[in-house]
């Protein structure tokens, strides 16, 4: 199940984060190649943070996965999550920072 957390220093109340769910476990799915209804997806705002020195508008994200990851996996991720965030909460691209982290690399394949 891949989960992404995102946490911004957008204060979230009021506005509608709705679009924000749903793009982004689409966009998971696709990207990584898993079922949207294991998608997990978690936002929280508010949350102080100071990014290239500035309060502005930031988030960062964290994907943890178990496989899917590849080099055009992860740019295709950050790309489509900045897209998101910036269309959704008007948090450039460059203010967005995405942890992707793949629970299997580095292990021997099983041969289940």
């Amino acid at each position: 199940m891949p989960a992404l957390y995102i946490t911004t220093n957008v204060n979230l109340d009021g506005l509608d984060i709705e679009p924000v769910f749903s793009e982004a476990s689409a966009a998971v799915a696709t990207i990584i190649g898993r079922p949207q209804h294991l998608v997990m997806v978690v936002v929280k705002g508010s949350v102080p943070i100071s990014f290239t020195g500035t309060k502005e508008p930031a988030a960062f994200a964290q994907l943890i996965s178990m496989g899917g990851i590849n080099k055009v996996v992860k740019k295709n991720l950050i790309k489509s999550l900045g897209a998101i965030l910036d269309n959704h909460l008007s948090i450039p691209p460059a203010r967005f920072f995405c942890h992707v982290v793949d629970t299997t690399a580095g292990r021997p394949q099983s041969k289940l």
